[in-house]
């Protein structure tokens, strides 16, 4: 991607030496979380988290469950100074994040609406959120409660090594996958399909869960179609790495990986097929109506 020396977001938030980070305090919330894959498995477990239980059934996360993460508490550390990495991937995202916003403040206007822009927040290891405690080890993810995008920036390393997506193109649809579940929540579908999902079975909430996904992968390709016809930000490759990180986040890929079977009724976000092939149809029509995934 041609993205360095290009205009960076005002909009970017870094708890990186909040005490959450530095792992003061937090501790029990790390039992909670790495139950949620087991609740979302029963119908009970479901209910609890839409009612709110662990405070976090509002959110929406890129697909990710990286459960290998440490989350024993820490003692208290003085705030670190990042590393050449570190503030290189700070100015990525925040580049990205300031293209997203050109091109749906332009697709907003086209619908006679104006674009509210999202804070994107990066921490590390813990963050607290209007969803509730956040965790590195649950991946990015976005709270239409605060409006903000949240973010520790060593999942790229794990979606390089762990997940074989490499590349700062897959890097930046992560960004604009979660930026998608922003511009749904402005736009009223978020709250329309959490309505449909109440007194529905696990597996039609789930089946509605992946049509919300399936269209933020959808809006990430728009986000891509512009950001390579009008501002030539994308280079030779770009679009395969976008593909191969959606298809390698896949429901399917990541229960096999898990437990050696696939289980489509607890499908959440969509196969790898699915996942490639809604980003395409963005980045190929570049038109909001064609992410109608509803239909």
């Amino acid at each position: 991607m041609d993205w360095k020396g290009r205009r960076q977001s005002n909009n970017v938030e870094d708890q990186r030496n909040s005490p959450l980070s530095a792992g003061i305090g937090g501790g029990g919330a790390a039992i909670l979380f790495r139950l949620i894959p087991f609740l979302l498995g029963s119908k009970i477990g479901r209910i609890i988290l839409v009612i709110g239980g662990l405070g976090f059934a509002g959110a929406h996360f890129l697909g990710i469950d990286v459960m290998n993460l440490s989350s024993g508490a820490q003692t208290d550390r003085p705030p670190q100074t990042l590393s050449p990495q570190d503030q290189e991937l700070t100015e990525f995202v925040s580049v990205i994040l300031a293209d997203t916003e050109e091109t749906w403040r332009v697709q907003f206007q086209k619908m006679d609406k104006v674009y509210q822009e999202p804070i994107l927040v990066l921490f590390k290891n813990r963050v607290d959120s209007a969803c509730g405690l956040g965790q590195a080890a649950m991946g990015p993810f976005y709270c239409p409660g605060d409006n903000k995008l949240y973010i520790d920036l060593s999942f790229y390393q794990e979606m390089k090594t762990k997940m074989g997506a490499p590349g700062d193109f897959a890097q930046a649809y992560v960004i604009a996958h979660e930026v998608g579940h922003h511009v749904q929540n402005l736009l009223g579908i978020s709250g329309k399909v959490r309505q449909a999902q109440e007194n529905k079975s696990t597996a039609e909430a789930n089946a509605l869960s992946v049509k919300l996904e399936l269209q933020a992968d959808c809006f990430a390709g728009m986000w891509g179609h512009f950001a390579d016809r009008e501002r030539n930000i994308l280079q030779v490759g770009d679009i395969d790495e976008a593909l191969n990180a959606a298809a390698a986040i896949g429901d399917d890929n990541l229960q096999e990986k898990s437990t050696g079977t696939i289980r489509p009724e607890r499908f959440t976000h969509g196969t790898s097929k699915q996942r490639a092939e809604w980003f395409n149809r963005g980045f190929q029509t570049g038109d909001i109506n064609e992410c109608n995934t509803f239909k």
